[in-house]
């Protein structure tokens, strides 16, 4: 009996047909379960982030800026967009909304609009997507160089750019004077993302071996026409000579000069333009109130105390035409003890003081600022509730500049400009020539047009300043509310005793 079943398997086995089906069927369920096995194994993060990529690339041509009233509506990568959102930056201001669809094109972008109007986003958003579209890595050196006119403004980019960037892998670097060049040219090369001044940057140029430009994507020109007033065009002209021809490139500026024009002929090839404000009505800020006071040179450090005394809560930035007036003032209202947290910021200090200023006028809610025209462009100082300019500016667009320390983003803010009898009538008229629009309204007074407010100082027997002033109450009150609301008019009269400052 076993013999036979034993003969039977041999039979089953050996049939070459039985068999084969038997094996097709077995090679079926393999083949469906491996195939079940691969759709249920991920995909590799680097293939995930390619297609991602990709996604995101063929929707650059369907960027509506109209449409765009969030940074979500654009087509940016996670890591960015989850940067903007920590650093509570919600929607994209004008400029914003328009440069950085053609920026993500890869295409050229002469850009102008007022001050305080983002620019800074409006090419560090490109920037940071430009590298993550290739997938730029510190091995790939150099891959987009943005250049300011100033380390302040140059450390402000850095420290956005540190924010907003800091879910990137990217590397950065800030390229400034005043630092050690060997610190800064052992790790120039491995560095993706540089913030430079223009100096410093050509100085590495013809220094540094390891460093070079070779494989540089984008270029950004923040603030190109400072650039070009503080003398640095041949600078640049050398700077860009030594840069691929192949790359992008974003010029911003707040006025368009001549000197802008040629230098975007020379950089840009077929530039998008974008004028943001080109239509407006005036070069200010609309919620930006100016008025202008005319005072005698021997009173204006009085006003200028007796300003500070009644705003002793506010934010303020003074602005003098020189350092060495900013160092001697500083000093003075140090030991006249205004009541109020004073500072000064200028070109002659050393630059971890200038960064130290920086930082803590930043911080602070009320403070007072004596500065020169180094933070005049594109600082953007939060919150800062009057700007005075304590020397006339040397023209317009200086004076614009300097205003848009305030009423930036929309902000309310003041300023105040102070003018010798002799400096009205020009100045008033170049602001009008400038289509400044909501020109600085002379504050009201006495037929003499000065608003000069009491100032009563005695600092430990040091000294008092000297002061006779006819004034009505009535028209500044609003500015000095403490002092009561008398309608006729005050004289008072102090002596003034020398004192020096060790």
């Amino acid at each position: 009996m076993r013999d036979k079943k034993d003969k039977e398997k041999t039979q089953i086995t050996d049939d070459p047909v039985k068999n084969f089906e038997k094996w097709k069927r077995k090679y079926n369920k393999t083949k469906k379960r491996v195939k079940q096995v691969q759709k249920t194994t991920k995909k590799r993060d680097y293939e995930v982030e390619r297609e991602t990529i990709q996604k995101l690339v063929n929707k650059y041509s369907e960027i509506n800026p109209k449409e765009a009233v969030k940074f979500s509506d654009f087509p940016l990568s996670k890591k960015t967009l989850k940067g903007l959102h920590e650093g509570q930056y919600r929607q994209p201001t004008e400029i914003q909304r328009q440069t950085i669809g053609f920026a993500l094109q890869g295409r050229d972008v002469l850009g102008a609009a007022k001050t305080g109007s983002g620019k800074t986003l409006a090419f560090l958003i490109p920037v940071l997507e430009c590298l993550y579209r290739e997938q730029w890595t510190a091995m790939d050196g150099l891959g987009a160089l943005i250049i300011s006119p100033t380390r302040e403004l140059a450390y402000q980019t850095f420290e956005v750019l540190r924010k907003v960037g800091k879910n990137h892998e990217f590397s950065a670097g800030l390229v400034i004077g005043g630092k050690d060049l060997k610190d800064e040219s052992e790790k120039i090369h491995r560095t993706n993302i540089i913030i430079c001044t223009p100096g410093r940057l050509l100085q590495h140029m013809d220094e540094t071996a390891t460093f070079h430009a070779s494989d540089l994507h984008m270029l950004v020109l923040d603030e190109a026409d400072r650039i070009l007033d503080m003398g640095f065009a041949d600078t640049l002209n050398a700077i860009i000579e030594n840069l691929p021809k192949t790359r992008q490139t974003l010029l911003f500026s707040a006025t368009q000069t001549k000197s802008v024009k040629d230098l975007a002929r020379l950089s840009l090839k077929n530039p998008e333009y974008v004028w943001v404000h080109e239509q407006a009505k005036f070069s200010t800020p609309a919620t930006l109130e100016q008025n202008y006071v005319v005072c005698e040179l021997h009173q204006k450090v009085n006003m200028l105390f007796s300003f500070l005394r009644s705003h002793l809560k506010k934010k303020i930035i003074v602005f003098f035409a020189c350092c060495k007036e900013v160092q001697y003032l500083f000093r003075v209202f140090c030991r006249l003890r205004p009541g109020i947290s004073v500072l000064a910021l200028h070109g002659k200090q050393q630059q971890m003081k200038r960064v130290e200023v920086y930082n803590d006028f930043v911080r602070k809610t009320s403070a007072v600022l004596f500065a020169t025209d180094i933070a005049a462009r594109g600082l953007d100082f939060p919150a800062v509730n009057w700007v005075l300019q304590f020397d006339c500016p040397e023209d317009a667009n200086t004076y614009i500049h300097r205003v848009g320390r305030t009423a930036r983003y929309k902000e309310g803010g003041e300023a105040l400009l102070v003018l010798l009898p002799s400096e009205e009538k020009g100045m008033i008229a170049q602001l009008q020539d400038k289509k400044q629009g909501t020109e600085p309204q002379l504050l009201p007074g006495r037929r003499s047009k000065k608003w000069l407010p009491t100032a009563r100082v005695c600092v430990h027997g040091v000294c008092v300043f000297t002061v006779c002033v006819h004034f009505g109450w009535d028209n500044c009150r609003a500015l000095i509310p403490s002092m009561g609301h008398h309608t006729w008019a005050r004289h008072i009269t102090f002596h003034f005793f020398h004192f020096s400052l060790k």
